[in-house]
């Protein structure tokens, strides 16, 4: 709240206000935000001066970090499930700090996600106060209005369309490709064919990535910071790892770079860990 300028003060409140001067500060409360002096001071002035808009954003940021109900994401396999990866992805990007509650493989209903025969299932799924949200995008799109300064979103409305309709296709597209090529993070298939319809996927999923990085320059599709394109195609990354697809330069490069990724690394060991195999996605191959 913007305080008004104050009145001129009698010579009994200067006093008043003399004395109150001499009292110690008490301490903040446990858990409030400390800030004081000079710094406290700029920080003020630089709200009171900034636009109602960023004021919100600001204030959604603070409560997503600080004052919020603790956040859960439901996954399932670290191994097989692309959905909970790029779920769990867009979380860590966006700098939630979550719980997560992970189905166990061998459930029947997770068994059926996996094997891509229960369309309508929940997962991943994002619990945060009175919002519960389970699909990818849209958590991409929770998150980016509360924590608009990780830039999980791009800020120029123009780049923002264009990261949404690249991430919007792997969302809904390229159904040759998960077919053709589950994700397996555990796998290794050297020298594996690839078939026309799957390779068609892939020539275009080369063609999206080789498009961004050229014209936002990389390390990430979107230059500099990690987007929720990223996170979406980050299975993909993935997949290319598992069936060992033949990769130019630019493409390998930008693989090797999500991969290498602090939070992929993470989740790579977690799949390690998992005793849980499904045998109709393995006998394929």
């Amino acid at each position: 709240m913007i305080r008004k300028p104050a009145a001129p003060a009698s010579g009994k409140a200067k006093s008043a206000a003399a004395k109150s001067e001499e009292k110690p500060r008490k301490a903040p409360a446990k858990g409030a935000i400390a800030g004081s002096g000079k710094g406290s001071g700029a920080r003020a002035a630089a709200e009171s001066a900034a636009p109602p808009a960023a004021k919100a954003a600001g204030k959604g940021a603070a409560k997503a970090r600080a004052g919020a109900p603790e956040a859960h994401l439901t996954i399932t396999s670290k191994n097989y499930s692309s959905w909970s990866l790029r779920g769990w992805l867009i979380c860590r990007m966006a700098g939630l700090p979550f719980v997560e509650d992970v189905l166990p493989a061998d459930d029947p209903t997770t068994r059926a996600e996996l094997l891509l025969m229960s369309p309508s299932f929940l997962v991943p799924r994002l619990r945060h106060g009175k919002v519960d949200v389970w699909d990818t995008m849209a958590i991409a799109d929770y998150l980016g209005e509360i924590l608009p300064e990780s830039g999980l979103l791009p800020a120029d409305i123009a780049v923002r369309a264009h990261c949404r309709a690249i991430s919007g296709e792997m969302h809904s597209g390229f159904a040759n490709l998960r077919a053709a090529l589950p994700m397996n993070i555990k796998g290794r298939y050297p020298g594996f064919k690839v078939w026309a319809g799957a390779q068609a996927d892939i020539d275009h999923i080369v063609a999206i990535w080789k498009d961004c990085l050229n014209r936002y320059g990389g390390p990430f599709l979107f230059g500099k910071t990690k987007t929720v394109a990223d996170a979406m195609y980050a299975p993909v990354c993935a997949r290319f790892v598992t069936y060992d697809v033949e990769l130019d330069d630019q493409c390998a490069a930008y693989r090797d770079h999500i991969m290498a990724l602090p939070a992929m690394k993470e989740w790579i060991d977690g799949a390690a860990l998992e005793p849980d195999e499904l045998e109709e996605l393995d006998v394929e191959f």
